[in-house]
């Protein structure tokens, strides 16, 4: 059993389980979490957009807490290991690097774009990153 994956799993299953949380907060959530005034507007007005959008993150990021939690060799679902594991961790980890990482060129070349939340969710996910990298 990897520990390090069951707590990436556990990391991933927060962040989803926070999305389905933003949409039942509408508005005032989306706007403390940072998915801008046009999403929280969206979500006010009664849009369907905004909770697609972030139903289908959270669907992601509960797919990728069940691969971190087949890699770390807890069944899911009753599979033993679920299919393309070792390639879909790879590219998780590649995914949760690259987004953290991507705040680096708004630094150097467009600084004013920079908000408190694209710094905090870079951390959060290099973390999440490292985390399944490890």
């Amino acid at each position: 059993m990897n520990i390090t994956l069951i707590i990436g799993a556990c990391l991933s299953a927060i962040a989803s389980l926070l999305h389905i949380a933003i949409i039942i907060g509408a508005a005032p959530w989306y706007r403390f979490f940072g998915a801008g005034e046009k999403m929280a507007l969206a979500a006010d007005a009664g849009k369907i957009y905004p909770a697609l959008i972030t139903t289908g993150i959270a669907l992601v990021l509960a797919i990728w807490a069940a691969y971190a939690l087949s890699g770390a060799g807890i069944a899911i679902a009753g599979l033993a290991r679920l299919p393309f594991l070792k390639y879909a961790l790879i590219c998780i980890t590649a995914i949760y690097l690259l987004r953290g990482l991507a705040i680096i060129p708004l630094f150097v070349f467009a600084q004013n774009q920079v908000t408190p939340f694209l710094v905090w969710s870079s951390v959060i996910c290099i973390g999440y990153g490292a985390v399944h990298l490890i």
